[in-house]
């Protein structure tokens, strides 16, 4: 298991196209072979936190080479993030607790 820790400030003149894009990037990312799961946080400052998990690195790495997200990727860079940082982080420790 690998788990992306995508952080990004978006520039606001640019959100609703953005909001767009990344809907159809989630509906891509969900069919993609070894995709686990996705988790998006939004801070007080604006910056936006996402959290998306793959079975393997290999799977990241191919998503993160698919032709509509490599042309989203792209649409990130020239409009839509004022800034970002990706980490790739394999789980040192996993630990947890449900109480039903």
């Amino acid at each position: 298991m690998v788990v992306v820790v995508f952080r990004s400030k978006l520039r606001s003149e640019h959100e609703r196209e953005y909001h767009a894009v990344a809907e159809r990037m989630l509906e891509l990312a969900r069919q993609a072979p070894g995709f686990v799961s996705f988790k998006s946080f939004v801070a007080e400052d604006g910056e936006r936190v996402s959290l998306i998990e793959f079975e393997s690195r290999d799977a990241a790495q191919k998503w993160g080479d698919h032709a509509e997200h490599r042309d989203a990727q792209k649409l990130g860079r020239e409009r839509f993030f004022s800034e970002y940082t990706i980490q790739v982080c394999p789980p040192v420790r996993t630990a947890e607790f449900r109480r039903d």
